[in-house]
């Protein structure tokens, strides 16, 4: 490994090398998160479980995976970076592997519900943005956004082939198929990864890495502590407000019952879940540009578009959805593996583009706010409200279907609530910490 470092040494900052086995990391565990989309109806079938009793699991998962975010952050502060991802890794793949033999409704909470979700809850949002603030600085909002897009490639890679899985083969070479990709992940972090530039006597191009946290420090008393700060500053509730409703629209909604919703409405559960992972390519590059927009425009009033947009089209999707009963069906478009309604395809692109576009901006505000030597611990916790907000999403939209037998208010509240974030991103302003926020400006030749 040594001689890999030394070789590519002034010609390839290893940093990259960094960013590319997060990303597969992070692949990884979007992989992991795409899966309850396409196992909701067909537990419904074999075990009689309700929407709401299988969502009760997923919405602790989403739970765990942002509460364990900033104790995570800790942890890798003091035990490093590749330890954890390690660990996780593992427990994950476990965790996911069992689920093929569960038979009780409590089996699926215990294992996707806190198993996965724990597991998991190192391996989210929080982890991108402690590599893009220790390898990077020049084009740390674009690092940011290609790790964020990690989620869209892993729904493009994933959904489709486990829904056809699951129709060919049943759910379990599904959730199988899963864990046996989270093991693969496992040799190139044991190998590749490094905790700090310092490690391997670098420093980010254009300027010095934070310094590193104390070590001693326990992991536990770190993360309350960054709470406690956070709690008393009026930024921090702010970006966590706004979070908590990006997690409800996107996670908790889309993410998870987007493909039950569009089976209801007779579409096809392959089709469904191709049309979800084509929304991947349209975030692929809504989060890219929004990274590189980040390191020059004001973080503040490009999340003010973004949640707008958003709303807009929640608000839009039970029309798409209804084309189908409304005689707009021929005008299908052929998309990905199927045939969706145009309604639809309008839908994947628009919400697409804006899907994660979110987390670069906030992370840049986060680290503005609090430094970046303590964006991983306070963007955690961040990650913490992103996560509540799905959870009561994942759950409250199942129970939703159960007592009203359509998705339709759900949609149309979570529209709702992102035209309110709009309202509290613009609030973001002059802070105790740091003062006036701008953005700050970016050399574009510096060089790689």
């Amino acid at each position: 490994m040594q001689a890999v470092e030394r070789a590519l040494h002034g010609r390839l900052y290893y940093g990259w090398i960094i960013a590319a086995v997060t990303f597969l990391t992070l692949l990884a565990a979007a992989g992991i998160r795409s899966t309850p989309g396409v196992l909701i109806i067909p537990l419904e079938r074999e075990f009689g479980w309700t929407r709401a009793m299988v969502s009760l699991a997923v919405s602790v998962n989403l739970l765990l995976y942002g509460l364990c975010g900033p104790f995570a952050a800790a942890l890798m502060d003091r035990l490093g970076v590749r330890c954890v991802m390690l660990s996780s890794l593992t427990l994950v793949a476990a965790g996911v592997g069992l689920t093929a033999l569960m038979r009780a409704p409590w089996q699926l909470d215990l294992l996707w519900g806190v198993v996965v979700g724990a597991g998991t809850g190192t391996m989210a949002l929080v982890l991108g943005a402690y590599v893009a603030n220790r390898w990077f600085v020049q084009r740390r909002g674009l690092v940011m956004g290609l790790l964020t897009a990690s989620t869209a490639t892993g729904q493009l890679l994933f959904l489709p082939a486990l829904a056809s899985l699951v129709v060919a083969h049943g759910w379990r070479s599904a959730v199988l198929a899963v864990s046996a990709v989270t093991l693969f992940v496992v040799p190139l972090v044991a190998v590749f990864m490094r905790n700090d530039p310092r490690e391997i006597g670098l420093r980010p191009p254009g300027g010095a890495a934070p310094p590193p946290a104390p070590g001693a420090a326990n992991p536990a008393t770190a993360a309350l502590a960054g709470l406690a700060r956070g709690l008393r500053s009026r930024e921090f509730w702010l970006l966590a407000g706004s979070f908590y409703i990006c997690g409800a629209s996107t996670n908790g909604l889309i993410g998870t019952h987007l493909i039950p919703a569009c089976m209801e409405h007779g579409i096809p559960e392959v089709t469904a879940a191709s049309l979800l992972a084509a929304m991947g390519v349209f975030d692929l590059v809504g989060t890219t540009v929004s990274g590189w927009l980040s390191d020059r425009w004001d973080s503040r009033y490009l999340l003010a578009w973004y949640y707008g947009l958003r709303g807009l089209s929640l608000l839009f999707l039970p029309y798409a959805l209804g084309t189908q009963l409304l005689g707009l069906a021929a005008f299908s478009t052929p998309f990905a593996f199927g045939a969706a309604p145009l309604g639809l395809v309008v839908f994947a692109v628009f919400y697409g583009l804006d899907w994660v576009a979110t987390v670069p901006p906030t992370v840049r505000l986060t680290a503005d706010v609090f430094g970046k030597s303590q964006v991983g611990i306070m963007f955690g916790w961040i990650v913490a409200a992103h996560q509540l907000g799905a959870a009561t999403a994942a759950f409250g939209a199942g129970a939703v279907r159960t007592w009203l037998g359509s998705y339709q208010a759900g949609f149309l509240a979570a529209g709702a609530l992102c035209l309110l974030a709009v309202a509290l991103v613009v609030r973001i302003g002059a802070t105790p910490e740091r003062g006036v926020l701008s953005p700050q400006p970016v050399d574009a030749g510096a060089p790689l």
